[in-house]
């Protein structure tokens, strides 16, 4: 299968990359047709989303016969799901705190990147705040959930299709 995988690689990888836009597409139809909107956590796993359909599309690209290309875009691929693997499990640690240990809902994000410096609004996101601890589920998990596993499984099968195989001598 690993073979198959890595004969088919730039299929995969759009088809990765399109997965990437249906995820950000359903986040965004909870958000403005079903009233969900997103906490400064959630804002943050889109971002890496977007970036893991980014990296993909740069996989794709057809210089990817080049070692090192397809090199530097598996690396892409994984930092981009490492992002959203970690985003992902500080938002679910927080939503499992118990109610009166979570701290209060502080200013929307807009205004602090207005106001703050980036390391203190990305300090004061992961710190976490009432509105990231409140759980809605989809599908019977909550969205961290979702985008743990997707960033996951989208991370592991991009190493395998594009981190390119030793040639045996």
């Amino acid at each position: 299968m690993l073979e198959k995988l890595r004969t088919h690689r730039r299929a995969f990888d759009l088809a990765a990359a399109a997965a990437c836009v249906l995820l950000l597409c359903y986040a965004y139809y909870l958000q403005y047709y079903r009233g969900l909107d997103p906490c400064p956590l959630c804002i943050f796993q889109r971002i890496a989303v977007f970036g893991l359909g980014l990296a993909f599309l740069i996989a794709a690209l057809p210089p990817a016969a080049w070692v090192v290309a397809r090199r530097v875009a598996t690396l892409l691929v994984v930092l981009a799901a490492a992002a959203g693997i970690g985003i992902a499990a500080r938002h679910l640690y927080i939503q499992s705190l118990p109610p009166g240990s979570v701290p209060s809902c502080g200013a929307p994000l807009d205004h602090l990147w207005d106001i703050l410096p980036v390391v203190e609004v990305l300090r004061k996101v992961f710190s976490g705040s009432g509105e990231c601890a409140k759980v809605e589920n989809v599908l019977g998990l909550s969205m961290p959930w979702w985008v743990l596993i997707w960033a996951a499984v989208l991370g592991v099968l991009g190493v395998l299709a594009n981190w390119p195989a030793r040639r045996r001598g």
